[in-house]
């Protein structure tokens, strides 16, 4: 029986070997391995498998960090990976990493409407308050005619505000043609209802 056993292990075919002599127990000692790799590439293709391997690294006082580059923070873990409960808070933390964040881009993004809101009412009230500076600019003098027949600037066309004063001076020229000027015409008595 014993022979049986002793033929059997010799003429098994051989355990294909790992790139390392006994399994490491986290990331450093992997990459310590790693660095005894014989060439490059197979340096650089033993620390891609020991990234793969270990998630965490270790801490110079004891212990182990996770990065977690999505959140740019650490976590401490108990192991050199973290544990289902450890990730489950991570995914928690980092749930609430993303809501914070999308939080922080509204009240941005309000904040901005908000001041640009601001300056359009700012620049507004200064434009009203502020009249043109014309001082260097000769302008031709009107006729009291011309006067009367100027709009008002910044006056929308057939707005009855603005065009009142035109047809109220159409109106009494109109009167002064047909009746006279008024100086002229004595008013006239009052008529007394019929009681």
């Amino acid at each position: 029986m014993a022979a049986l056993i002793g033929c059997a292990i010799v003429s098994s075919p051989p355990a294909r070997a790992q790139w390392w002599s006994h399994k490491p127990a986290d990331f450093e000692e992997c990459a310590d391995l790693a660095e005894k790799a014989p060439t490059k590439e197979a340096k650089s293709a033993a620390l891609s498998e020991c990234n793969a391997k270990f998630a965490g690294r270790r801490k110079p006082g004891g212990g182990y960090a996770y990065f977690d580059f999505m959140q740019n923070r650490s976590f401490d873990i108990a192991g050199p990976n973290p544990t289902p409960e450890e990730q489950r808070q991570i995914d928690e933390q980092y749930t609430a990493y993303l809501e914070k964040q999308r939080r922080s881009r509204i009240a941005a993004a309000f904040a901005a409407r908000q001041q640009q809101l601001q300056q359009q009412a700012s620049l507004k009230s200064e434009a009203e308050k502020a009249p043109p500076n014309t001082a260097g600019i000769a302008k031709p003098h009107a006729s009291a005619s011309d006067l009367k027949r100027v709009k008002p600037a910044g006056c929308p066309r057939d707005s009855f505000s603005c065009e009142w004063p035109r047809l109220s001076e159409s109106l009494n020229d109109l009167k002064k043609a047909l009746f006279g000027s008024p100086s002229s015409k004595s008013p006239r008595p009052k008529q007394g209802m019929p009681g």
